[in-house]
């Protein structure tokens, strides 16, 4: 099988596959996207391409790839098209995307980038570009001496980072006098739409203090006058392997480079607030809402939370895939406290319907056809910890409310970093900071020392009252863990695990 998917190959694909019904030489482009990845390809994609063939057809995507040209290699030849494989334990349904017009790599031809970004036509800029891309420094703000940092600082017109790359593309706009695009963050950060306006105005600022004289400043302009939205975003994305490749190779008669698999199950909720126009979203199940903020908060903290809990105790339990884990009657009763003590710290009076939520959530990680590996899940997990769980401990605490299951993930993301490598199987997950982690934990010290050192490295509950009281309650945990593994640290909690 030698042919490729294609614009000349799609129209000869077999009936029951789904394929772009829309004439993609008419499509023009209106979004810029940074982190062109399987989980943009699955999400935001799906949803602009459903608009695109509802007639909307100014709204193409023009992706960019801020480090890697893997998914421009894989895509270029195909003209931008994909397979989304949607699958669930009674099947699989094929869909070929078309909303991708053309692929960027940053690295290679900045110039190009710069040129999208500037072109009147794009009216929104949406980034999935993963949370240790923001380069955050551990209380928040701007990690101003990251070395992409200094680089996009002294090298404005040749930018490494998002930061660089947008700020250098409103004002260039600002000069040309073309409105500034509004910059759509689907990362799982808090708050993220104001998180990224506050990160690029500190950026700005820096820029403008290295200014010439003439120079129009930036930092006020993306203050007051970029739109910058938030939003939620859900629908789990395994990596894809060479045996789905072959399998929907052989669906389709055609090569495809790079499939994508993903759940029938998506979720959007976009804060409806655009400078330049949007795509009727709405049209096709995306929530446009005034506040994302509890629904970020109950996905935050109910399923990417469970899904931490999930991949570590899993991994240190001998389970590959999440399907696997949460079929585990620990893990599952695990997983069903853990929901119980993270719902009374979710906002009431939002219209937040959480018995449904996680009866929906269940259905998910049980869906056997997946394979979503819990390595996959557990990457970064200093990044992803304090949205996931931190903050629902520290509530918890401030409330006086019942705090065992929160802190077992903590104590379980530290044990698992400690076993890579030895007793750990499928144990292949990395983290920021891996280089601290590795020679600290190397030292076995006792439980309260190590956790108090890794909230340390990492700057959790950093300046919180309760902080010392959470390193205590985590590094009961990992007692137990260092001891027995899963099993001692469940019957701990009152589970049965064996």
């Amino acid at each position: 099988m030698n042919s490729r998917l294609s614009n000349a190959t799609v129209a000869k694909l077999p009936g029951a596959i789904a394929i772009p019904r829309y004439d993609r030489g008419a499509v023009t482009p209106g979004i810029v996207h940074l982190g062109v990845g399987a989980f943009h390809r699955a999400h935001q994609a799906a949803y602009v391409d459903a608009c695109l063939a509802d007639g909307e057809a100014d709204w193409g995507i023009v992706g960019v790839s801020l480090r890697s040209p893997d998914t421009r290699d894989a895509l270029a030849p195909q003209d931008g098209l994909y397979t989304l494989a949607v699958r669930d334990s009674a099947g699989e349904h094929l869909q070929v995307i078309g909303s991708i017009l053309s692929l960027l790599v940053a690295p290679e031809d900045p110039d190009a980038v710069l040129a999208a970004l500037i072109d009147p036509r794009t009216r929104i800029v949406t980034l999935t570009i993963t949370e240790k891309a923001y380069l955050r420094a551990a209380d928040g703000s701007l990690d101003e001496n990251h070395p992409d940092i200094v680089h996009d600082l002294a090298n404005p017109g040749s930018p490494k980072t998002a930061h660089g790359f947008l700020t250098e593309a409103l004002l260039r706009r600002r000069v040309a006098g073309v409105p500034p695009f509004t910059v759509l963050c689907c990362d799982n950060l808090p708050a993220n739409g104001a998180t990224l306006h506050r990160l690029l105005v500190e950026f700005a600022r820096l820029r403008d203090a290295r200014a010439s004289a003439g120079d129009l400043p930036l930092a006020g302009h993306i203050a007051d006058d970029v739109a910058f939205p938030s939003s939620m975003v859900d629908r789990i994305v395994p990596a894809t392997t060479d045996a789905d490749r072959a399998r929907i190779a052989g669906e389709l008669g055609h090569e495809d480079a790079w499939p994508v698999m993903t759940e029938p199950f998506r979720q959007w909720v976009i804060e409806d607030r655009f400078s330049c126009g949007r795509p009727a979203w709405e049209r096709f199940g995306v929530t446009m809402v005034e506040d994302v903020g509890p629904f970020e908060d109950m996905k935050l903290r109910l399923l990417n939370g469970a899904h931490s809990g999930i991949a570590y105790l899993g991994l240190l339990s001998g389970h590959a895939t999440v399907d696997r884990a949460f079929a585990d009657p620990a893990i599952r009763q695990f997983v069903d406290a853990l929901w119980a003590e993270a719902i009374p710290t979710l906002p009431e009076g939002a219209g937040l319907d959480t018995a449904a939520y996680t009866a929906e959530l269940a259905a998910r990680f049980s869906n056997t056809a997946l394979a979503h590996r819990t390595a996959q899940i557990a990457n970064d997990g200093s990044q992803k910890l304090p949205q996931r769980i931190i903050a629902s401990a520290l509530e918890c605490l401030e409330a006086g409310t019942e705090l065992v299951h929160l802190t077992l993930v903590v104590a379980a993301w530290i044990a698992a970093c400690a076993a890579r490598g030895s007793t750990l199987p499928e144990g292949h997950f990395t983290d920021p900071l891996d280089a601290a982690l590795t020679s600290l934990l190397a030292q076995q010290l006792p439980a309260n020392e190590t956790v108090t050192e890794v909230f340390e490295l990492a700057g959790f509950a950093k300046g919180h009252a309760e902080r010392q009281t959470l390193i205590e309650l985590v590094a009961v945990h990992l007692v137990h863990l260092r001891r027995e593994g899963p099993v001692l640290a469940f019957a701990a909690l009152g589970i049965d695990s064996r």
